[in-house]
């Protein structure tokens, strides 16, 4: 019998992606401080976050195995969370003109019945063509990709944005990475397939 799936996120990507996986399972979105920590790298940023939402929703849920996931995107040195508005994606993406993004996608996968506890970043790299302010202003205006890290889909009309991409999960760059994910939860005491 399959244990109770939880995945800890309010992120419809998030959803859309593990109901790739054909299993039964509810969303539960936790409330967490997503402030950077002073210092904090991106890949330790994510993977801290990836665990606490996890962590939230396992105190309440203890029989079942919670998925817990987050993610930025690091442009040089900077770390790059959802734009918002309209205003702040374009000046994200006037910054990644011919330069390559690094996105850190975490995925935690907690078991507490069994003490499984598993973390991992997936990393994925995306390089940007260089374009108009007006082709940017008009892919942003069909997009809106405005709560996405790096302010485009790449699942979607984002693709013309880049030169290139580069990583060993494609759905990690969606946010939720389930090549990896998939393991996890085998690992964890759940069959996939």
């Amino acid at each position: 019998m399959q244990p109770k799936i939880i995945l800890a996120s309010g992120s419809p990507f998030r959803k859309q992606l593990l109901g790739r996986l054909q299993l039964d399972y509810e969303c539960l979105a936790p409330d967490i401080d997503e402030t950077i920590i002073p210092g904090e790298d991106a890949s330790s940023y994510v993977c801290r976050l990836a665990e606490s939402k996890a962590d939230r929703v396992a105190v309440d849920h203890p029989q079942a195995v919670v998925i817990g996931s987050d993610q930025c995107a690091l442009l040089g040195e900077k770390i790059l969370g959802k734009p918002g508005t309209h205003e702040n994606a374009l000046r994200q993406l006037r910054e990644a003109q011919g330069k390559t993004m690094v996105f850190h996608t975490a995925v935690c996968v907690l078991n507490p019945s069994v003490e499984f506890r598993a973390v991992e970043d997936v990393v994925y790299e995306v390089e940007f063509r260089n374009l108009s302010d007006r082709q940017l202003d008009h892919y942003l205006r069909i997009e809106e990709p405005y709560q996405c890290a790096g302010s485009f889909k790449s699942e979607g009309y984002g693709a013309c944005l880049f030169k290139k991409m580069h990583g060993s999960d494609p759905t990690a760059l969606i946010g939720l990475p389930l090549i990896k994910l998939t393991k996890m939860l085998e690992n964890a005491g759940v069959e996939v397939v």
